[in-house]
């Protein structure tokens, strides 16, 4: 047995049931003999989104692998890896990498000093025989503390030599740890004794797989729960203590709410300053429940902390909760239930008319609102690019089971939903997954839909095409107004059709219905389907704090 042969082994006793990879990568064949199914994908970057979307799908506790080979594949794989460390993804990533007597040699590229910036962990493996315990280290980082991409480069001599022995390996074990009762009895207190409580959950809370005991607490204590835009569909948005979620855009019940809170909760959130987060409110008591102790106090300032891992730290809050409370909890008392649905009432008379609106070129809330009638949206999972797509849908899809939709920023790399959207159909196979993109964004990463159709991965690509480009063309109006238009063109249904998957363009809002349920269709047969909705240049963005 060889080294990519072991490999291969390891990676399968660790639970991988599919990796993708882009050639030239001797690893490829050897997983594919171990029953590792491989998916070739167009471009390094779409593999790495692919193992980025499949890991957040099951919370990190099955990894998605990408391998790629050394060099060129290497680099064009960073932008991935970069923004799955921007995330907190955890993924493993496995390079080809130089011989021994090319190492350290100008121009020849190598992963681990390059990557060292955007991983969690970045190693090389310069013995066959430590093969089991670089893997073994790599999956530790994988699995516990802030998660992060890893990268363990694997160069040609060391993965061709013989493996020597036998191979002993076993996978790797998650550990996890609460908090200090004394922490958490101060959180609880300042948590009741405020008069305007908001608890605002974070992508820990998904990586735990906390919903229950999230839901359990804020039922306990009536507190109202808002998302980040990481942890959207932490908390189901059909609760009646949910506020949704507050990023650069959001819902007009988490502005209400902060505005008028004295005390917020951070569960599983880096409170990390962003475009992409709301801000906290200045002068309110803070209280920051993370497993990742080097966040606490990093942008603001917190009054009260607690360390661990978010469903220990949260049972641990139920029951300090129930210690001080009865175990029947509080009732509303400060009338929050009955708050939200005004305030939410409010804010769907404002919005409404948008999701109806039979306007040509067609609003983009429209598309939404034929999407949310024709799917169930508790077996479907809606992700989305950056720009316009991601600021008009983040505040309005009613998601209602956790990762039944992935939100992503700090980083917001164009072309970014299309893989991720791949790796979650390979994860929840059985589920509608739904990718929403600009027509930027299908210039960056459309022809993964290619991906889609060779590999019979039966994903909704719906494409808003305004041409507006989010209005990125205003920062050269000379340009544009000299040298001719800057703004985007192209046929993408019919690019799509060429690339294996079922497309329709889709002109009229009464068109649109029919169109979804015709992809839809399509779907369930395992081949992707793209419907290139001609939409309207519509600004109009639920932004309450910006």
């Amino acid at each position: 047995m060889n080294g990519y042969e072991a490999m291969a082994k390891i990676l399968k006793a660790e639970g991988v049931e599919w990796l993708s990879c882009f050639p030239a990568q001797p690893l490829i064949d050897a997983c594919s003999r171990e029953g590792i199914r491989p998916i070739l994908c167009r471009q390094e970057r779409a593999g790495v989104n692919m193992a980025d979307g499949f890991s957040r799908i099951h919370n990190g506790k099955k990894i998605g692998v990408f391998t790629m080979q050394t060099g060129p594949g290497a680099e064009n794989a960073f932008g991935g890896v970069a923004q799955g460390y921007a995330d907190s993804v955890p993924f493993l990533a496995i390079p080809g990498g130089n011989p021994a007597p090319r190492q350290g040699v100008h121009p020849n590229f190598e992963s681990v000093p390059n990557y060292q910036g955007i991983t969690k962990w970045a190693a090389l493996i310069n013995m066959p025989e430590r093969i089991p315990e670089m893997v073994g280290r790599a999956m530790t980082h994988l699995k516990h503390g802030r998660l992060g991409p890893v990268l363990l480069e694997f160069p040609g001599d060391v993965a061709a030599a013989e493996f020597p022995g036998e191979l002993n390996y076993k996978p790797v074990a998650v550990h996890k740890s609460g908090a200090s009762p004394e922490d958490v009895r101060d959180v609880v207190t300042a948590m009741l004794g405020a008069s305007a409580p908001v608890i605002n959950a974070g992508q820990g809370v998904l990586y735990a797989e906390a919903t229950p005991e999230l839901i359990e607490f804020a039922e306990l204590t009536n507190i109202p729960v808002m998302t980040t835009l990481a942890g959207k569909s932490a908390f189901p948005e059909t609760h009646p203590l949910a506020l949704g979620t507050g990023a650069s855009s959001g819902t007009l019940m988490c502005a209400r709410f902060l505005e008028n809170a004295d005390f917020v909760a951070g569960i599983g959130t880096s409170f990390t300053i962003s475009n992409f987060n709301a801000p906290m409110p200045g002068g309110v008591t803070l209280a920051h429940i993370t497993s990742c102790a080097e966040d606490i106090n990093k942008d603001y300032r917190a009054d009260f902390g607690a360390v661990g891992d978010a469903k220990v730290v949260l049972r641990q809050m139920i029951e300090e909760a129930k210690s001080q409370l009865g175990a029947e909890g509080r009732g509303d008392v400060n009338g929050v239930r009955d708050e939200i649905k005004k305030i939410r009432d409010e804010y769907m008379a404002e919005w409404g008319p948008n999701f109806v609106s039979d306007e040509v070129p067609i609003s983009p809330y429209r598309v939404f609102n034929e999407m949310m009638a024709n799917v169930d949206i508790a077996n479907t999972i809606v992700t989305h690019d950056s720009g316009y797509p991601r600021e008009q849908i983040v505040p309005f899809w009613p998601v209602q089971t956790p990762r039944g939709y992935i939100g992503w920023g700090k980083s917001t790399q164009l072309g970014y939903g299309l893989g991720l959207a791949l790796g979650a159909k390979m994860a929840a196979p059985d589920k509608t997954v739904i990718n929403i993109m600009g027509d930027a964004a299908f210039g960056m990463s459309g022809l993964d839909i290619e991906t889609a159709a060779r590999s019979n991965i039966g994903t909704l690509t719906i494409i808003l095409n305004n041409g507006v480009m989010t209005h990125y063309y205003d920062h050269f109006p000379h340009a544009t107004e000299h040298w001719g238009s800057n703004k985007l063109g192209g046929e993408y249904a019919k690019v799509a059709e060429g690339l294996g998957a079922y497309a329709e363009r889709v002109d009229s809002p009464d068109e649109v219905s029919p169109a979804i349920k015709r992809a839809l269709e399509a779907t369930q047969n395992n081949q992707p389907a793209v419907l290139e909705m001609m939409t309207k240049e519509e600004e109009n963005i639920s932004r309450y704090w910006r």
